[in-house]
């Protein structure tokens, strides 16, 4: 996608509020950037906006359009249409309650000033490359887990960049992609569950607040790996 920067972004929590961590890749048809950080206590929903705050801010100037990707409708629907009645109500909503993370809506709409954003949504656990790696890099943050970030040529990058529609950067064919999840293991409470598909784990995790963790592995031996890591088997 000629003269154009994608950007892929995404958070997550352990518990809401919980530990927390976002993951963004920002890349043009030279290069590609991964990026992450976590908080010891917060929400997804800070998460979700911190990962496009940052992405965006990585950019300093540029006359190019930028397509960011992301499976949070909370950040789309605040970003294209509730901060305009939240600016002119004094940060007000509709319940006549302070708006929450105004902060980082104020944060949000500085980084993107003067800047062509076309914001995408996709949805998550579906498979696309771009934001499955922006959920490892967000729950791995979170988990306070070693990750290593790539920066370099485009062409050397693991994960081809597009949406659902085929639009982004495809990564040329001598580059991997990334394979499907084997599992979704998620321990709850202490309660360990191993399930085959992201809406099973989704449900048991959702919402829960406390001692959760969750994440996909990409094999059996992964899958025993993250296990060792939480300290089972």
């Amino acid at each position: 996608m000629k003269n154009k920067i994608i950007i892929f972004s995404d958070g997550s929590s352990r518990g809401n509020p919980g530990p927390g961590g976002w993951g963004a890749i920002i890349a043009d048809e030279k290069k590609a950037l991964e990026i992450g950080g976590r908080e010891n206590h917060t929400t997804n929903n800070r998460m979700e906006l911190l990962g496009a705050i940052n992405a965006l801010a990585s950019i300093k100037q540029s006359k190019e359009e930028i397509i960011l990707n992301t499976d949070s409708s909370y950040v789309i629907n605040g970003i294209t249409k509730w901060v305009y009645g939240w600016q002119k109500n004094g940060w007000i909503n509709s319940t006549k309650d302070e708006v929450s993370n105004r902060d980082l809506w104020e944060e949000l709409i500085k980084v993107s000033d003067s800047k062509k954003i076309k914001w995408n949504y996709v949805g998550g656990h579906i498979g696309v490359p771009g934001n499955e790696r922006c959920d490892e890099i967000a729950t791995s943050f979170a988990d306070n887990e070693k990750i290593k970030l790539f920066k370099g040529k485009i062409s050397d990058y693991e994960f081809n960049l597009s949406d659902t529609k085929g639009n982004g950067i495809k990564i040329s064919k001598k580059s991997k992609n990334k394979s499907p999840a084997y599992s979704y293991l998620s321990l709850v409470h202490g309660v360990l569950h191993i399930d085959k598909t992201w809406l099973e784990c989704e449900k048991r995790v959702k919402g829960v607040k406390g001692n959760v963790k969750f994440k996909k592995s990409a094999s059996l031996e992964n899958e025993k790996e993250i296990l060792k890591e939480w300290g089972i088997r």
